[in-house]
């Protein structure tokens, strides 16, 4: 029997495919708002898409590992879908998940890279686009508490240029999520 690339993936390299999936959810249920405003000053829910497809192909691009034709935006949904099934096919290579290399925060995998700074923005944007698009969106306390060591992780840089905005001030009893997105510069009661 064949394998499949998703059954090929590492541990690490499946966390990515989850968040990928998730992601993909929160797109089919746009219902084609792709025009919406989202949180993210100045970019509509095409424009996350575009932005989540394009460094994913930028820094497999310089890792060696270029996917092929970049996927038409026209539907974002299904140009999401098609790249994520792109990356699953490379990250199931024989080597490539568990490829080290150095990286911004050190010595690092493809498979690290793609889940824990790729993925983790799949599922910040997830909320930009829910939040746009008027989906439900939450996330597990085990997921807040990964997603706060990822940012711990990235020190001053989490609010760097191109990254997070500064922090946004929520009440002390707002619920982890908030508080996680608050940190992240987002307001958890934004809406158009």
């Amino acid at each position: 029997m064949n394998s499949t690339p998703a059954q090929t993936l590492n541990d690490t390299a499946r966390r990515f495919l989850e968040r990928a999936e998730h992601y993909a959810s929160i797109l089919d249920g746009a219902d084609q708002q792709w025009d919406a405003p989202t949180p993210c000053e100045g970019w509509t829910v095409r424009d996350v898409v575009a932005h989540t497809l394009d460094t994913e192909r930028n820094f497999l691009a310089t890792r060696e590992l270029p996917l092929a034709k970049a996927p038409d935006h026209a539907d974002p949904a299904l140009a999401w879908r098609h790249h994520a099934a792109a990356v699953v096919a490379v990250l199931g290579q024989e080597g490539v998940a568990e490829h080290e290399y150095d990286g911004y925060f050190g010595r690092t995998t493809i498979a690290a890279t793609m889940a824990d700074f790729y993925g983790w923005d799949l599922v910040i944007h997830g909320w930009d686009v829910a939040r746009a698009t008027g989906q439900p969106w939450s996330l597990s306390d085990d997921e807040v508490a990964s997603l706060s060591a990822t940012a711990d992780g990235w020190g001053p840089a989490l609010h760097s240029d191109g990254v997070c905005g500064p922090e946004v001030e929520v009440a002390p009893s707002a619920p982890a999520y908030e508080k996680l997105l608050a940190r992240l510069g987002r307001d958890p009661h934004w809406s158009a």
